[in-house]
């Protein structure tokens, strides 16, 4: 008798602590293939907006064969639409058109009366100099005909120099408008 108590003890035991070590894993497991895929959907989504960005290399890392052909790229599109978004985050633009080439970005934008010229120019410009690295050259315009014009290049290539023509006569007519602060070290004066 005292020998089936014995052995059904430890058999609980056994099963209490399979079932721990399961929920444990399950919850590493989750944690780890959250990292490893920001994109992938579950209840803690939102929770990796709310990270850090941090990395740690060696120079001997750096150095290796398929990092020395790594090059850091600019989704062009990604950026357009990051900063039409929010220059439309301020009150007063109706409408914003971004183009971002190769050394450019472009904004066309529609606004009400209530904001002023200057101030629109300022607020579209120093939003496309916050995000954009420092040797693009930013142009603004409350011209609503150059969206149309700004719109027109949306599908070219920034390898095929076709388009320079149009989007020098874009920029050309886009400093006719107020530039507003263009370079980062306007802002910081």
């Amino acid at each position: 008798m005292m020998r089936i108590l014995l052995l059904s003890i430890i058999l609980v035991g056994l099963i209490l602590t399979g079932c721990a070590h399961t929920d444990s894993s399950s919850g590493e497991r989750e944690q780890m293939l959250d990292e490893l895929d920001p994109n992938r959907e579950n209840k803690n989504a939102n929770d990796m907006n709310d990270k850090l960005g941090y990395v740690n290399y060696t120079k001997d890392q750096i150095n290796q064969d398929n990092e020395e052909h790594h090059s850091a790229t600019i989704n062009r599109r990604e950026m357009a639409d990051m900063i039409a978004r929010m220059i439309l985050r301020n009150e007063g633009f109706e409408r914003v058109s971004t183009l971002v080439t190769d050394e450019e970005v472009l904004i066309a934008y529609e606004k009400n009366e209530a904001l002023e010229e200057v101030e629109a120019a300022d607020i579209a410009s120093k939003t496309a100099v916050s995000v954009m690295p420092g040797y693009f050259d930013v142009y603004v315009s409350d011209n609503d005909v150059l969206i149309q014009d700004i719109q027109s290049l949306h599908n070219s290539s920034a390898n095929n120099k076709d388009y320079d023509n149009t989007l020098d006569q874009i920029i050309t007519e886009m400093k006719k408008s107020p530039q507003g602060i263009k370079h980062k070290e306007d802002i910081m004066d």
